[in-house]
């Protein structure tokens, strides 16, 4: 780091980011769910200046001429941001992840070996569009200890602003440490550059929005970075798999909308399959607003359902309503392609076959997969102990749900008796 950026702001952001994260680590559990659900209130209590605030966005945000999909992830309603409410109450209800204690996977004999989750340090989340994201982030990241700093795009600018104030007016009502929360204005300057360098301070950095910025973050970042995924999934319609089940699984993977997680935009389909099956798919698709798209052999005989798919279609995510899809020799074949053109985190599997289940289940190298059943994303699903923030396609030991488990480590600690 140069003399000339050593006393920026960003700097100062992220020592005090740092200086809370130390604080935390003198707080209990209880006092932590006391500051989430401070969050949760000072939301509520600026449910309707947020919802101003987006408005502004919004209309700047047309004037520019921001994509379409862009405003659609920009675009909060009152029910988006009651569901970013619950997911927060959720987490002041679930159990301490901090006080697990996990038997070593080995011993040191004679001494006792043990695991405990600690927190990850300061943690940072630059995300594009979905406001929303800030205020989960910062709930996932205080119920674990940790720090966060939170870098929006220009499009969410006064949105962002105005939750990111109501949390942390909520975290220092609740007696936590000032810091906890620092927000990056987007007209600050600090580019992304200059935030995923900081390794110094900072302990993780999260990119989330089109493969673009993840690839950017990552690129760029001297410290440690987690790769959120969305689009591009495939699913492979066995010959034993049923239609109607192959149909409710493409359009369920559509509903997490505004977020495309797990969404199925490519289907592969083996040899023979019955055209007038093809054609019911085809009609059911477009009855619910999808774009079709196929290769050169579907196109000979389909023409009339499916726009041709490019090569370069196959390995990059639509992030929209658009299926294409495609004819392969056999399973093998279909995992060779998943695996080569995929997105990584979630990829489906049609069919009665056990032995065409245990196949895909042990040769598609993806963070997820799916048998007989829709991919759909939810962040607070309704079972389970788990609130996810998202999902990584990357190896490792994030790999996958995105999750309270996800901003934690372990240190392994080992007892003795002060004897030899």
């Amino acid at each position: 780091m140069t003399q000339e950026s050593s006393s920026t702001p960003l700097l100062a952001q992220a020592k005090r980011a740092q200086n809370a994260f130390v604080e935390l680590g003198k707080s209990s559990g209880l006092e932590r769910n006391r500051g989430v659900r401070a969050m949760v209130r000072g939301l509520q209590d600026a449910f309707n200046d947020i919802l101003e605030a987006n408005t502004l966005d919004l209309e700047m945000s047309r004037e520019m001429a921001v994509p379409e999909m862009i405003l659609e992830w920009l675009k909060l309603t009152p029910k988006r941001l009651q569901t970013t409410v619950e997911i927060l109450q959720r987490l002041a209800e679930l159990p301490d992840p901090l006080q697990q204690v996990i038997v070593a996977s080995y011993q040191l004999t004679p001494f006792q070996t043990y695991c405990q989750r600690m927190p990850l340090g300061t943690i940072a989340l630059i995300h594009e569009a979905f406001p929303e994201l800030g205020a989960i982030a910062a709930g996932l990241c205080l119920k674990t200890g940790n720090s966060l700093i939170l870098r929006g795009c220009s499009a969410s600018s006064y949105a962002n602003a105005v939750i990111a104030k109501a949390l942390q007016n909520a975290l220092e009502d609740a007696g936590l440490p000032a810091g906890c929360i620092e927000a990056i204005p987007s007209d600050s300057g600090t580019s992304i550059q200059e935030l995923v360098t900081q390794d110094q301070y900072i302990n993780l950095v999260i990119p989330y929005g089109r493969p673009s910025l993840v690839e950017q973050v990552t690129q760029l970042a001297t410290a440690p970075v987690l790769k959120s995924a969305m689009g591009n999934c495939y699913l492979y319609w066995s010959l034993s798999g049923d239609l109607d089940l192959v149909r409710w699984i493409v359009i369920d993977s559509h509903e997490s909308e505004p977020d495309p997680v797990n969404a199925i935009e490519k289907v592969l389909l083996g040899p023979n399959h019955n055209p007038s099956l093809l054609v019911r798919l085809f009609n059911s698709l477009q009855e619910k607003g999808f774009e079709l798209r196929g290769d050169r052999e579907l196109l000979a005989d389909f023409s009339d359902y499916l726009a041709p798919a490019t090569e370069i279609e196959w390995g990059k995510p639509y992030l929209d309503k658009i299926v294409a899809f495609k004819v392969v020799g056999d399973l093998s074949e279909a995992i060779a392609w998943i695996n080569r053109y995929s997105s990584g985190h979630a990829d489906c599997l049609v069919t009665e076959s056990y032995q065409e289940s245990r196949q895909f289940a042990m040769e598609i190298d993806s963070a997820l997969v799916f048998i007989n059943s829709s991919p759909r994303f939810s962040r607070n699903p309704k079972q389970g102990e788990s609130v996810f923030l998202g999902i990584s396609n990357q190896k490792g030991h994030r790999r996958g749900l995105i999750s309270l488990e996800t901003f934690t480590t372990l240190k392994q600690v080992v007892q003795g008796n002060g004897k030899h």
